[in-house]
């Protein structure tokens, strides 16, 4: 279900080219279609948030499932900007809910962190698959595509919770002062998981700008237009080994560390294509952004995961994504607009990472002096 809900995500670079190729809309316009259906995928998971922990979580999901269905089909006989842009919206904020209800049962679970990993997995195959898959589909078939998806995603509906497992906020640790492992919960501050989720938001304006436009900045450029098409497929399924090495670093090192270091790295990777684009430059860019994409997400993700079983900060994660997406596109679609080049949509992907690593950094600070074990938890 949670695969269900990032279709449109992960497929916004191949969807921005169709609508410039297939309906005529301009790059600015790609932009603002981009953010209203990430900032709409962000206001379903918010509206979410209060309910699911309250409301029957089956409920919540066919309604959500509702909404997006009918927002892509009404998209296929609908086709101006201005009522796609509407559209696009309302089926993002079905989308969010649906997704948003789907993340906070996995962070219910016995094992979260463990469940975010297999997420993380599937949906390096699932994304590969779509940006091979919807290159060669009319526009009007990446809508159906998309509605398929929820109807799969229903079939599901039996095995989701109906309600969550835990009401609090709490770190559970071992503490070993007689030589004895003694289980501990020590209260989590709500700062930080709203630090997470602030940090998730401008970690995903970098990626949304990023993702939305990396296609159509190539085709402006040196690079073979081809080439990058396939390096999007390519360097999607490389993603998975990412997955496995967050796994294999966080256990060693923990999330934090591993984190800020990925962040930072996040930021170089995509500055590099700002004095331009050729072949070379934009695979590099690309394979180690996808590597370091689901790294973020897999520590992120298990971050939240430590400190909250309730759903109500998990299923926010999905709202900070969305409303990252929104205000990244938009600001793209600004300076674009502004004539100022798709070099500085690519610095302001990496001040927009640099301020996620400061976040990270202020929160890991003031965790390592109060609570050193979720500062360096795995």
């Amino acid at each position: 279900m949670a695969l269900a809900g990032y279709t449109v995500m992960v497929g916004i670079p191949v969807i921005s080219t169709a609508w410039v190729e297939l309906l005529g809309f301009t790059e600015v316009q790609v932009g603002r279609i981009a953010g209203a259906d990430l900032g709409g995928f962000s206001l379903g998971a918010v509206l979410m948030a209060p309910l699911v922990a309250r409301v029957n979580r089956r409920l919540l999901v066919l309604g959500a499932a509702v909404v997006v269905i009918a927002g892509n089909a009404l998209c296929t006989v609908m086709t101006s900007y201005e009522e796609t842009l509407w559209l696009r919206a309302i089926a993002g904020a079905g989308s969010g809910a649906f997704t948003a209800i789907a993340v906070a049962t996995l962070a219910g679970t016995a094992k979260p962190a463990r469940a975010f990993n297999l997420l993380l997995f599937a949906f390096a195959f699932s994304q590969g698959g779509e940006l091979w898959l919807l290159p060669q589909l009319t526009m009007n078939q990446i809508y159906l595509f998309f509605i398929g998806t929820y109807v799969v995603g229903l079939l599901l509906l039996p095995w989701l919770p109906p309600r969550p497992v835990e009401k609090r906020l709490q770190l559970e640790t071992y503490i070993d002062d007689d030589g004895q492992p003694l289980h501990n919960a020590i209260e989590i501050p709500r700062s930080v998981p709203w630090l997470v989720l602030a940090a998730v938001l401008f970690t995903y304006l970098n990626i949304g700008a990023y993702w939305t436009y990396i296609e159509l900045a190539s085709v402006a450029s040196e690079a073979d237009p081809d080439w990058v098409g396939q390096m999007l497929v390519y360097t999607s399924v490389f993603s998975v080994i990412g997955c496995a090495c967050a796994t294999l670093i966080s256990n060693r090192f923990g999330l934090a560390r591993p984190l800020l270091v990925t962040l930072v790295a996040q930021a170089i990777i995509v500055a590099m294509l700002a004095n331009g684009i050729n072949n070379i430059n934009v695979m590099v860019s690309m394979f180690a952004f996808n590597f370091c994409w689901i790294f973020v997400d897999v520590y992120q993700s298990a971050t939240i995961a430590n400190v909250d079983h309730t759903g109500k900060f998990a299923a926010l994660m999905p709202g900070a994504q969305g409303l990252g997406q929104i205000i990244g596109p938009n600001m793209a679609a600004s300076l674009l607009a502004a004539n100022t080049g798709y070099g500085s949509v690519f610095i302001m992907c990496a001040i927009a990472s640099l301020i996620a690593f400061a976040i990270y950094l202020f929160m890991y600070v003031r965790l390592r002096r109060a609570i050193p074990a979720l500062a360096d938890a795995s």
